[in-house]
């Protein structure tokens, strides 16, 4: 067990340690009640601030994310370090903005979103399952989860729902793991970090680029998907510019695709190791659905952190913050405090209430996507499951991130 001490949020060396230990940690840091501060990474591309606090109690979190105006997202919320401008350029999307310009942009999307497209992309989402399930019926009997189950279904979705060819899903899906590679040697094979940064620029011109060619295409021939609403939505005056276009984009795919994948491949792994929970879901899916999958993006949090910047001196829940100071939102600990949470470190499919963070806080920056999220995971579940109630997960293999919390690959077996 670290002791207080020992405990370095900043250290690479930390997120690769079993996840238990790393559970224990944060236990340890919310328990000591004052807030943390961490040394920033010195990643040479990036300035080097003055560090960080750490948030990890869920009120904390909770109260960070209510209020925008005291605690701002559009000075890198999903950075440490401040981001270069180029950087920025491709990955400053909706939620590193404030507003007025996040209304701006989440009313454009909001409008986008509309019922009949949300409902045939959830009914949709019936039949890619399914088609997902089949192929494994037909398949060996084994294989990588995530690769055959778990990444198919979202990736098939997104692209779908912005009219992306299906001979791009490859790009998309390839351009997704290196943005959200983390530190991981299979997807960013480099300890250089100006190698690194290159990686990740390359990776977003290649979904700009894609975006902005599909853009252009559906501006003099729109048709029945996302990119279609997007680009030619106007409401009063106001109009998505192509940057704003393409981070959205790079938003929408990276995370929509990361988040409810990994989402859906640590579900199978814990209703693997919890035979018990698996069997509650198996005997009513409608009845126990909703509480699972709540349960998963509890225990899971696929999102480790998010940063807010201080824009004036204040408090939170008494703790004193100064204007400019750095705060990192860890949504994985404040969905493990048991000031919250009974029994926290329990996976119980049947817990109630359940107010966790894996969607994001309160306020403006909750997950856009959640709705949908829910929707694929519940229906992927009852989908196999009903096709295969025997199917079991092995060892996972995890991503090496401080941000995401993914499974790489995922053996798992039918009978």
């Amino acid at each position: 067990m670290l002791k207080l001490d020992d405990i370095n949020l900043t250290d690479w060396a930390f997120w690769s340690l079993p996840r238990d230990e790393r559970q224990s940690a944060f236990r340890t840091l919310r328990e000591h009640g004052s807030l943390v501060h961490f040394q920033e990474p010195d990643l040479v591309i990036m300035p080097r601030g003055d560090g960080y606090k750490a948030l990890v109690t869920h009120a904390d979190v909770v109260e960070a994310s209510r209020r925008p105006a005291d605690f701002c997202s559009g000075r890198g919320a999903i950075s440490i370090p401040d981001m270069p401008g180029d950087i920025h350029e491709y990955f400053g999307s909706m939620i590193s903005m404030d507003d007025p310009r996040h209304a701006k942009i989440r009313r454009i999307v909001s409008r986008a979103f509309s019922p009949k497209m949300i409902q045939r992309f959830e009914d949709q989402v019936e039949t890619v399952a399914a088609d997902i399930v089949a192929g494994l019926l037909r398949g060996e009997g084994t294989g990588d989860f995530v690769v055959d189950v778990a990444a198919r279904l979202p990736l098939k979705i997104i692209c779908d729902m912005m009219g992306i060819p299906e001979s791009e899903y490859a790009t998309v899906f390839n351009a997704s793991n290196v943005i959200l590679g983390g530190n991981d040697p299979e997807f960013v094979p480099s300890d250089d970090f100006a190698a690194i940064t290159v990686k990740l620029l390359e990776a977003g011109e290649t979904l700009q680029t894609l975006v902005a060619t599909l853009g252009r295409e559906r501006k003099e021939n729109p048709g029945d998907d996302l990119i279609s609403a997007l680009v030619n939505a106007n409401i009063d005056g106001e109009a998505l510019t192509d940057q704003e276009l393409g981070s959205f984009f790079i938003l929408l795919v990276v995370a929509g695709n990361e988040t409810t994948r990994n989402s859906i491949a640590h579900g199978l792994d814990l209703l693997t190791r919890h035979p018990e929970q698996r069997a509650l879901l198996l005997s009513d899916h409608e009845a126990h659905a909703p509480g699972a999958i709540e349960e998963i993006v509890r225990y899971v949090s696929p999102v480790i952190w998010m940063r807010r910047t201080a824009t004036r001196d204040t408090t939170l829940n008494e703790h004193e913050i100064k204007e400019g100071e750095k705060l990192v939102l860890y949504y994985g600990s404040a969905n493990r405090d048991a000031a919250v949470f009974t029994d926290p470190d329990r996976f119980d499919i049947t817990r109630s209430p359940n107010p966790h963070v894996g969607f994001g806080g309160p306020g403006p920056h909750f997950c856009l996507g959640a709705h949908l999220a829910r929707r694929e995971i519940s229906v992927m579940f009852r989908q196999l499951y009903a096709a295969l109630p025997d199917i079991h997960s092995g060892e996972p293999e995890l991503l090496l991130s401080n941000f995401i919390n993914g499974i790489k690959h995922l053996p798992y077996e039918l009978r």
